[in-house]
């Protein structure tokens, strides 16, 4: 039994260098600082520059400075540069450091805002800080890398949400001064001197305004009342007036 055994192994042995594996292409090893170019191994173009023909038997690889507005950070077998990074201003971003033939362009947060998606020493994407609301403080305030943090005031306590910590309502009482208006978390209390009550002063102001009112409709009323007028005397016989030797009518009173 054993011998059948080892006898199949060593038929299937036999067998498998006759069997057909599929062939790989074959792809030229090249050194590190050479790469392929489908021809065979061509040295890399240094960083900054471009591969602008590929080397042959006779020449080596010719290379070509990176064009404006693109780069290439390390040595390498491409044909085209890479596109500089643009700082989007829309998107919250500004130049940090300006695109070389040797580096992209690195962007940073504007002023208010902080980078929501960093990448190594750049940014890709900002936001504005937030903005604390009135009866907040700034806990913390933001930075390039982070938000600004708010914390709710207090009792007796109040912000307009631009303090970095909520200030005490000021005391009427110890300035010898009556409350206007209670203090809240967004407004301090305001305080002035004790006296009339203002719907006590509303009155008062209502009574001046009838007063004048009516003062004022009296003398309307009064330059309209007509003034009597004394009867003429008329002569006897022509039934006219009398008239003095000035000209002017005999009234009945002399």
């Amino acid at each position: 039994m054993y011998k059948d055994i080892v006898y199949r192994l060593i038929l299937l042995l036999s067998i498998l260098p006759c069997i057909n594996l599929p062939k790989h292409e074959s792809q030229h090893e090249c050194g590190r600082a050479e790469y392929d170019s489908g021809e065979g191994c061509c040295p890399v173009c240094s960083a900054g520059y471009r591969v602008r023909k590929h080397c042959t038997e006779m020449t080596s690889t010719t290379c070509e400075p990176c064009p404006p507005s693109t780069y290439s950070d390390q040595p390498s077998g491409l044909t085209s540069c890479l596109a500089c990074t643009v700082c989007d201003y829309s998107a919250g971003l500004r130049v940090k450091k300006v695109c070389r033939s040797t580096s992209d362009t690195l962007c940073e947060p504007l002023e208010g805002h902080y980078c929501t998606d960093p990448i190594k020493d750049g940014c890709r994407g900002a936001v504005e800080h937030t903005m604390c609301s009135p009866g907040q403080y700034i806990k913390q305030n933001g930075s390039a890398s982070s938000d600004t943090e708010c914390g709710d005031c207090g009792n007796n306590t109040y912000s307009d949400g631009s303090f970095t910590s909520c200030r005490p309502h000021t005391q009427c009482d110890p300035l010898n001064l009556g409350v206007i208006r209670e203090g809240t978390s967004s407004s301090d209390a305001e305080c002035g001197r004790s006296g009339i009550a203002p719907g006590v002063v509303v009155a008062i102001v209502l009574v001046i305004l009838a007063v004048i009112v009516g003062i004022v409709m009296f003398l309307l009323c009064w330059k309209r009342t007509p003034t009597p007028q004394q009867p003429v005397v008329l002569d006897s016989l022509s039934r006219t007036p009398l008239k003095r030797e000035d000209g002017a009518h005999i009234t009945s009173g002399g």
